[in-house]
């Protein structure tokens, strides 16, 4: 086997708020395959960072009356707890305001520039009069110009859906101190993007061919046809700089002006590699030099693609240093099909899973056994969580040791068996290593676990055949008893080899329960013979419901907001309008053809409906409301037909979806049916 060198990241958690189990699907996901590449023998490397600049974190730090530096060492330390807590085997956790980032972004910024890829323009932005300081987008609040919803933010209306720029805004104020903001000119850095299209093009539909002669696409099928959209679009320049005051980088012969925080961010990967280096005398070079056959992979969600399958090889490609081995999105994470989202407080935090007591290893397999290689989301269902942990693990896995432990020490001294005729299970077993071996390559981890599971079910088979218990009652079956017994003792061993990825801890405990050296999975060649094992510590319990209930318990205000909202308070009318008025609005029955998320937002949801007369393309800014997009698909919406097409980031669209809602978040968002018979294309009057 050909060793292959592997630099692995996960996106860089921002330093605003605590863990939940969203972020831990992503972390969850790359730990595995981290692991399994270890245990193939490969020189593998895991990075990772707090993502810690930006106004955010400047205003969060003003609020708490203490430094933006000591606030993100707070939340570094933090998250670290959280995510230690879950086993992730990080070889370094950094943070982005560090030194080695510092320099990597100023010599990154000055290749760029010397290269043409930057521009300067003067821009208008909104200020904030009474804080002196430009307002990002999300700062900026006021009336959506488009359809004149209330409190919504300055690049996007979460009602309509439509997307402008923050200057468009009707009475606009300042989220941070609810002054009326002026238009303020200001000088600002952009990457030219635009420029890099042909090389984003190559790229994104490009694969590279690895150590071992394996051929890796740079990105997945659902990513590539994203890009493409984006590329053919026509690639806009990227504003990389903001205006003081602002927590950052300042940039280099730029007084007053600092480094976006999307500039530096994925430039935390080299730092946080780069220090790892320091410590271990990896060679930096070798794996970020333009020729570097190593490999590097960025396990990212699917709402920042844009950034790392656009900007971020642009940046490397043209500073001088190579562009990633591949980017692997994955979906979102759903709980009792609702949206996990931090502003309407629908999360579970990894945090208060932890001190609850529940085991991190369940919420290990249990995501494990739904994720795979493409960009879907996932749902923990707490119910299922209870009944697939207890299932597999519990009831399929480590009762096989439970059932054999006992007599091996007792009737045996603990010693197996010299040696196994009766060894067609365990060769079934071995022959699976090399194809639970390429799921897991293959990131299909689901597929992985199933196959161990039905190889679980096997050895559970074989022991009801075999019944020990029955062999230990009958004379001169000793032999026998002990044969049996090692079997099932090796067959857990193996599947203890192929769950280790997913459950390190309990490994641990299987490694000092057989007395061996730490598991790689070239030990599933080899069986264990006239080997002594130790006395069978539990190793796992059982889920009880009254666990989960008390997580629901500790997150309970959060979970249950939206579904026992307060009284709601109606938004008061607008002005009179004629008959007349009412006529120009075409409204007509839709029915909902699909609908999926829009990739780079995470607001919209991309609709196509059947009008009758025609099928439409409309963009709709509920997706906060409907996590699960498949689910609405077959339905029937109003539809605002006469409504001019739109030309957004995304495409055009061409038309509105009617809903219902509230004055604050907290009241929903919800789609309005019609009566069963109403057909595509009728008139709404």
């Amino acid at each position: 086997m050909t060793k292959r060198k592997i630099l692995v990241t996960s996106a860089l958690p921002y330093a605003n708020g605590a863990i939940h189990l969203g972020h831990m699907v992503e972390h969850i996901q790359t730990d595995v395959w981290v692991r399994f590449q270890k245990m193939r023998g490969h020189d593998c490397h895991y990075v990772c960072a707090d993502d810690t600049h930006g106004t955010p974190i400047m205003l969060a730090a003003e609020k708490r009356g203490i430094t933006p530096e000591a606030l993100i060492e707070q939340v570094r330390t933090e998250h670290l707890a959280d995510f230690t807590g879950f086993h992730i085997g990080y070889d370094n956790y950094y943070s982005t305001n560090s030194p080695e980032n510092k320099a990597f972004a100023e010599t990154i910024y000055r290749k760029l520039k010397a290269d043409g890829k930057i521009v300067s323009r003067t821009i208008e932005q909104l200020f904030d009069p009474e804080k002196q300081m430009f307002l990002p987008d999300r700062f900026v609040k006021g009336e959506c110009p488009k359809c004149g919803a209330k409190d919504q933010y300055g690049d996007n209306c979460e009602v309509c859906g439509a997307t402008y720029s923050p200057t468009e805004l009707k009475n606009p104020f300042s989220a941070v101190s609810g002054a009326t903001p002026v238009l303020k000119s200001s000088e600002h850095y952009f990457f030219r993007l635009g420029e890099c299209a042909d090389f984003l093009k190559e790229w994104t539909a490009g694969a590279t061919l690895r150590a071992d002669g394996v051929r890796m696409a740079h990105l997945q099928h659902e990513s590539l046809n994203k890009m493409n959209e984006w590329i053919e679009g026509g690639l806009q320049d990227w504003d990389i700089s903001r205006d003081a005051p602002y927590f950052g980088f300042e940039i280099p012969d730029a007084p007053g002006k600092y480094f976006y925080v999307w500039l530096d961010a994925p430039i935390g990967y080299m730092a946080s590699f780069k220090h790892l280096c320091e410590r271990t005398g990896i060679d930096f070079d070798e794996y970020f030099k333009p020729d570097s056959t190593a490999e590097m992979y960025h396990f990212i969600g699917k709402d920042i693609l844009y950034f790392h399958a656009l900007f971020w090889p642009a940046m490397l490609k043209y500073a001088g240093y190579r562009a990633p081995t591949g980017v692997f999105a994955h979906g979102f994470l759903t709980v009792d099909g609702q949206k996990m989202s931090k502003s309407r407080g629908t999360f579970i935090t990894a945090k208060s899973y932890l001190e609850c007591g529940l085991n991190p290893e369940w919420m290990r397999y249990y995501i494990a056994a739904k994720l795979n290689a493409r960009i879907e989301d996932i749902d923990l269902s707490l119910d299922d969580f209870i009944a697939r942990v207890n299932s597999d693990l519990v009831g399929k896995y480590v009762n096989i040791a439970s059932r054999a432990a006992g007599f091996i020490a007792k009737r045996f001294g603990g010693q197996l068996a010299s040696s196994i005729a009766d060894n067609e299970l365990l060769v079934r077993l071995q022959r699976e290593a090399a194809t639970i071996a390429a799921a897991y390559e293959a990131r299909e981890y689901a597929k992985a676990l199933r196959d161990v599971m039905a190889l679980a079910d096997l050895v559970n088979a074989y022991v009801d055949a075999n019944k020990p218990w029955e062999l230990a009652r009958q004379e001169g079956q000793d032999a026998r008893l002990q044969e049996v017994c090692s079997v099932l003792i090796n067959a857990f061993r193996l599947l203890t080899i192929y769950l280790k990825p997913v459950l390190p801890k309990l490994s641990e405990g299987v490694e000092a329960f057989l007395g061996i050296d730490p598991l790689t999975w070239s030990d599933s060649e080899n069986l264990l013979f006239a080997h002594v094992i130790q006395p069978y510590q539990h190793l796992m319990q059982r889920i009880e419901p009254a666990l989960v209930d008390k997580l629901i318990e500790a997150n309970k205000q959060s979970m249950e907001q939206n579904t026992a909202p307060a009284a709601a308070q109606c938004e008061p009318l607008a002005e009179t309008i004629t008959i007349d008025d009412f006529a120009k609005v075409d409204l007509r029955v839709g029915k909902v053809l699909a609908c999926q998320f829009v990739e780079g937002s995470d607001k919209l949801l991309q609709f196509t409906v059947d009008l009758g007369f025609e099928t439409r393309n409309i963009f709709s800014g509920i997706r906060k409301a409907y996590g699960e997009p498949e689910k609405l698909v077959g339905r029937s919406v109003i539809v605002v037909a006469n409504l001019a097409p739109r030309k957004m980031r995304f495409g055009v669209s061409a038309g509105m979806i009617v809903c219902a809602s509230g004055t604050d978040d907290a009241q929903g968002l919800f789609l309005l049916d019609t009566d069963a018979g109403a057909q595509p294309g009728m008139r709404i009057g």
